[in-house]
């Protein structure tokens, strides 16, 4: 009588191991759900937003963040905010708001508001906003508001759309660049290599800040906003693809003379094709991990711009164009909720941060 083999479990694959390395680190896991909730709420920022980002109220400038509450004269009650009293502080002269305690404002869900587009299609539905009123004086300010009272809420959401897409479109764009020119270089050698490391050394010689502010200069100031937002993420893509050229093309030097290279040449492959179809498809999990790691710099550097008045303009907002209101010490100390905006850039970055370390340790098949 024979017996038959024990079947024995198939080996798990490279990427299903990366995943179970990546899934051991919490900080990873938590970096990549606060990415998630934050590409979430940009993209569904008119939804969530209850007011359009130039809607001004008149009278509510400098209005502080209304708290929700659900319990009124000891009786529980549906969501509510309660209204503002505006005055004058006798010391400072500046504007003051108190809570109105004697009327709560119901908070309703899915109403109906300002116009707005969402992906090319016009609605005026919102998440939650508040009844104005016969006299139209009723607001929900979770942020509280600006100097020309515009909700802050609205703003920093729609805010995260340009702040979070300029490092993504100004990574695509700088990688494209990055990794053919590393690629010429590493593959061809000789005066094409030494042309494009000498373009990389001048450009990585410049300090980033100023070379950044000095490229951003040249964008119109008559430029509509969509203008200079692809102005931003052209200067911003300019200046990043060096670093990842000469990566690149130490990369590419290595693996030229391996078999499977070769092979393609010896059946006639350009060498564009080697490149793109054969090299550089394995370096994916270096680039992706090397993207996550430099879009907070990209981040960072159109809010540097936008909070020194050369980025983003208006009508169109990011955080760091939100963050120059807050500019001096003085208005920062009146009207603390004005840093708001920066809490999200943080995590923002923090969460990349996260990301990006927790991918790269679960690549490196030496980590435990």
């Amino acid at each position: 009588m024979t017996t038959l083999p024990t079947p024995t479990a198939a080996a798990p694959s490279p990427f299903a191991l990366a995943l179970r390395r990546f899934r051991k680190s919490r900080l990873g896991v938590l970096g990549g759900w606060m990415l998630v909730v934050l590409y979430l709420s940009a993209l569904l920022g008119g939804f969530l937003a209850p007011y359009g980002i130039t809607t001004q109220h008149q009278g509510f400038e400098y209005q502080p963040p209304q708290p929700l509450h659900w319990v009124h004269q000891g009786q529980f009650m549906r969501p509510f905010v309660y209204g503002s009293k505006t005055g004058r502080d006798p010391v400072t002269f500046a504007k003051t708001s108190v809570p109105d305690r004697t009327t709560p404002v119901p908070v309703e869900f899915f109403v109906r508001g300002e116009p707005y587009s969402f992906f090319g299609i016009p609605t005026t539905l919102h998440l939650f906003g508040v009844d104005a009123g016969p006299e139209n004086n009723r607001f929900y300010f979770p942020f509280g508001t600006d100097q020309l009272g515009r909700d802050l809420f609205s703003r920093t959401l729609v805010g995260g759309q340009v702040s979070l897409t300029v490092g993504v479109v100004g990574i695509l764009i700088s990688f494209a660049i990055g990794i053919v020119m590393g690629g010429l270089s590493g593959y061809y050698g000789g005066r094409t290599d030494n042309l494009i490391q000498r373009l990389v050394e001048v450009l990585l010689s410049f300090p980033r800040l100023p070379i950044l502010l000095a490229l951003s200069t040249l964008i119109p100031a008559r430029w509509p906003s969509t203008y200079v937002y692809l102005g931003i993420v052209a200067v911003l893509a300019l200046i990043g693809w060096a670093s990842l050229a000469r990566v690149v093309r130490g990369q590419v030097l290595s693996a030229r003379n391996v078999e499977y290279v070769s092979a393609a040449q010896a059946v006639g492959a350009s060498d564009l094709r080697v490149i793109l179809r054969h090299i550089v498809p394995n370096l994916s999990s270096f680039l992706v991990i090397t993207a996550t790691l430099s879009l907070p710099g990209y981040i960072l550097g159109e809010s540097t711009l936008s909070f020194l008045g050369l980025g983003i303009k208006e009508p169109m907002t990011s955080w760091g164009l939100l963050l120059k209101d807050a500019g001096n010490l003085q208005t920062v100390n009146l009207y603390p909720w004005l840093l708001l905006p920066g809490i999200f850039l943080f995590v923002a970055v923090l969460a990349f941060n996260f990301f990006g370390d927790a991918l790269r340790d679960a690549a490196d098949t030496q980590s435990r």
